[in-house]
């Protein structure tokens, strides 16, 4: 397992993962991002979701970003990653600026290779903190 560098967020992520109609694992993702740096900060969710999408098994390609800005019980900052066919599940991620920068949380399902997952944004040059479900 990862480093846990923001035990608070940490413990708030793994209340997320709580049992539901899905088992979920998650990864907080700590960049250098500040509030000025809204493009980099979408850029590196998608770059987040391709690689979750990839390990849990679909085509990036074959996906899209909803920001949920004509739902009014999603926050500025929440996305979802669906599938172009029939807007199923893939991610969904929190863009928490904490500390004057960003934190990515993000889950999905745990059938995904969640330490590839892991070791892949850790290679975009991101720490994470993997999270794992019950």
């Amino acid at each position: 397992m990862s480093e846990i560098l923001d035990p608070d967020l940490y413990a708030r992520t793994k209340a997320l993962l709580e049992p539901g109609d899905i088992q979920l694992n998650g990864a907080i993702v700590h960049t250098e991002y500040g509030s000025d740096d809204d493009v980099q900060m979408m850029q590196t969710t998608i770059d987040v979701g391709d690689i979750i999408a990839e390990h849990a098994g679909h085509d990036p390609h074959d996906c899209f970003v909803y920001s949920g800005n004509d739902d009014p019980d999603f926050s500025s900052n929440q996305h979802q990653g669906l599938t172009l066919e029939d807007e199923s599940f893939v991610w969904e991620c929190q863009q928490l600026l904490r500390q004057g920068t960003f934190d990515v949380v993000i889950y999905y399902e745990a059938s995904a290779d969640h330490e590839a997952i892991l070791e892949e944004i850790s290679d975009l040059g991101f720490e994470v903190t993997g999270v794992e479900g019950e």
